[in-house]
This record gives C-alpha cells, sequence and structure tokens, in this order.
C-alpha cells in the first residue's frame, strides 16, 4: 500500500475508535434506543438520494439492517448506556469475528482451519479475562450486551456475504434506512415518548455535532473510505488495521474520559487483539480450509 493509503486507513481505524467515545457522549444527550435511531436517520439522508437504487435484493438490505443496526447497535448503545465503558467496548466488540467464522460453519458450511479454532479460542479466553476485570467494578449487564450486539454483528457479516453488494457504500446508505423505525418504535415503547420528547426538546449543539460526527464522519465518510481501500487492494492488505480499532478505543477512552486500562484488561486486550488475528488470517497465510472473516466494519459493518 502506498504511503498515503496507510495512512487513510490507520485515520479511519482512528476514527472508528474514537467513535466509542462520542457515542458515550451522545448518551448523555439520548436515550440509546432513540440515539441509535437518529444515528442511522442521518446517516440515510440525504445520502440514499445521491447513491442510486439498491444492488442487491431488498431481502439482503433488509436482514443486514435489521441484524446490525437493530441488534448490534441496538444492543451496543444499551450496553454502554448501562455502564459497559467506551474502551472495553471498543475491544469486546472484536469478538464478532469469532462469531462470524461459527456461523458461516453453522450457515454455509465453511469448516474452520486449526488456525482460526486457535484464534477463537484466544479470542474467547481474551473475553473471560475482560468479564473478570469488569465484574470486579462494572456493569456486568452492560458487559453482556456489548457481547451480544458482537453476536448481531457476526449475523449480519454473514448475511453481507450472501449479498456480496458490488458497491459497499450504496449498500450500507440502504442498509441505513431499514433500522430507523423498528428502533424508534423500540424506543417509544421500551424508553417512552416522554423520555424521547425531552430528549429532543434539549437537542443542543453538542448533541447536534455526535449525531453528525457518528453518521456523516464515523459511518458514510469511514465507510467509503473503506470500500475504496478495499476495491484498490486485496482485503488481506486492508483488513490487519481493524485491528487498530480496540487501540484507538481505549486509548481514547482514558484520554478524554478518563477510563482506567487496568493490567487485566491489557491482558485481555492483547488475547482478544491477537486472537482476531489469527481467526482473520487470510487463505494465502493458512494453508487449510478456513472461513473468510469479512473486515468489521464498527460504523456499519461497520461502526459503532
Amino acid at each position: 500500500m502506498r504511503p498515503a493509503h496507510i495512512a487513510l486507513a490507520a485515520l479511519v481505524t482512528a476514527l472508528w475508535g474514537a467513535n466509542f467515545v462520542v457515542i458515550d457522549i451522545g448518551l448523555d444527550h439520548f436515550p440509546p434506543l432513540l440515539f441509535s435511531a437518529l444515528r442511522f436517520l442521518v446517516a440515510a439522508l440525504p445520502a440514499v438520494f445521491f447513491v442510486g437504487r439498491p444492488k442487491v435484493a431488498w431481502k439482503w438490505i433488509v436482514g443486514v439492517g435489521l441484524a446490525l443496526g437493530v441488534a448490534k447497535f441496538g444492543l451496543l448503545f444499551a450496553g454502554m448506556s448501562l455502564g459497559a465503558p467506551a474502551g472495553l467496548s471498543s475491544l469486546i466488540l472484536q469478538v464478532q469475528a469469532v462469531f462470524t467464522a461459527v456461523f458461516a460453519f453453522l450457515a454455509l458450511g465453511e469448516r474452520p482451519g486449526r488456525v482460526k479454532l486457535l484464534g477463537m479460542a484466544v479470542a474467547l479466553a481474551g473475553i473471560g479475562v475482560a468479564a473478570v476485570d469488569e465484574g470486579g467494578s462494572g456493569s456486568l449487564t452492560g458487559f453482556v450486551l456489548v457481547i451480544a450486539a458482537a453476536v448481531g454483528w457476526g449475523v449480519s457479516n454473514v448475511l453481507t456475504r450472501k449479498a456480496a453488494p458490488p458497491d459497499a457504500l450504496n449498500f450500507m446508505v440502504w442498509v441505513c434506512t431499514v433500522p430507523v423505525l423498528p428502533l424508534l418504535g423500540l424506543s417509544l415503547l421500551l424508553e417512552g415518548p416522554e423520555r424521547d420528547l425531552a430528549a429532543l426538546r434539549a437537542l443542543d449543539p453538542v448533541g447536534v455535532g455526535v449525531i453528525v460526527f457518528i453518521a456523516w464522519v464515523a459511518t458514510v465518510l469511514g465507510f467509503g473510505a473503506w470500500g475504496w481501500l478495499l476495491r484498490r487492494y486485496p482485503a488481506s492488505s486492508v483488513a490487519p488495521f481493524s485491528l487498530l480499532v480496540p487501540v484507538f478505543g481505549m486509548s481514547s477512552a482514558a484520554l478524554f474520559l478518563g477510563e482506567e486500562i487496568t493490567p487485566l484488561r491489557w491482558c485481555a486486550a492483547a488475547l482478544l487483539v491477537g486472537g482476531v488475528a489469527l481467526t482473520s488470517l487470510p487463505r494465502k497465510a493458512v494453508a487449510e480450509p478456513e472461513v473468510r472473516v469479512l473486515v468489521p466494519t464498527p460504523n456499519g459493518g461497520t461502526a459503532p
């Protein structure tokens, strides 16, 4: 990769890592489900009028929209609102690579090789260490919801693979149209219209800036740049940069939110990132059958 393109890949992962801090700030202004709905609404509009018609069947757009938008981001925002730290959440979400491999085996019959199985075991060990660390001082409920969000991400990855969209940005923008109404309905049901209206009435420049950042910068701009890199270079060259997301996520949370990175959390990070790296090895690097894990994008299939 050219130096400028390496810098672009690093910038995108930095934006995605810092996005968890922005989400944490946004949760002080909005209920989590309403916040997630607004994120997708602003990401879809007005972009949906400029990307052209969908290039894959609607069943894949709806499926990914529900798995990624409603399940992954709804659960992520809810987990963080219940106390899951921003930095830890950026790390825990990386276990989606394990769930992607499991679901690909169950749905597509693709058997992971021994190296991939080793990576899955190492990543799960990292989850265990993180759970011990979080159980001592944080919210286990929030922690579990973030893991459930990673499950939703894994489902969306397999559906995206089946969809095989020829234009990643077009696909993501149309996917963003799907979760808006389900999330608004869930917000009215679970968070209540009074709480939603109060949040909207209290909308201030910080709240607007948060939504604009996670919708346009982290989702549309970030995913567009990532897709552009994937069109120019092999996935095996671009994919490893995604492992920088929790590095930027944890460091930005420590810098801007004052989150402590304990020795156990460092250990969990090393195990998770190392395990995900093994799980995501390209076929050329492993001479045995394995599941090809789609590159995670924390803003739409990533990002938060």
